[in-house]
């Protein structure tokens, strides 16, 4: 079993950047494709962006493509969601997730392990 600590998230101006952090501990990260969720007041959690397990595949959300890069350190156990060029429709908790397999999982019931959450705030 792992365990995901996700950090890095705060309050910034539109335009701005921040990179949100996924710490796992227990397991060795490498072991997991990963995934970065996020929730909004009043909606459901949604899909931001994931990597298989060798990482060698990378899906991002349509939203936040061209924006938002996901990385990992199996050095450091830690995942890594690298987000630029904010807008105030990127406001939410983010989630980061781990699953099992080899493939890349598009879907949050697809994971097994969650964090639990980092808010992340963008003024306009």
């Amino acid at each position: 079993q792992v365990q995901l600590i996700e950090s890095g998230g705060g309050l910034v101006q539109a335009g701005g950047s921040l990179r949100l952090s996924c710490l796992a501990s227990g397991r060795t990260l490498s072991t997991y494709p990963m995934g970065w969720f996020r929730q909004a007041p009043g909606k459901e959690r949604e899909f931001v962006a994931a990597m298989s397990r060798s990482g060698g595949s990378i899906y991002y959300a349509d939203s936040v493509k061209g924006r938002f890069t996901i990385s990992r350190d199996n050095a450091k156990n830690t995942v890594y969601l690298q987000m630029n060029s904010l807008k105030p429709e990127d406001t939410a908790v983010y989630y980061c997730a781990a699953g099992t397999g080899w493939a890349i999982l598009l879907r949050s019931r697809d994971y097994d392990y969650w964090g639990q959450g980092t808010q992340v705030t963008v003024s306009s």
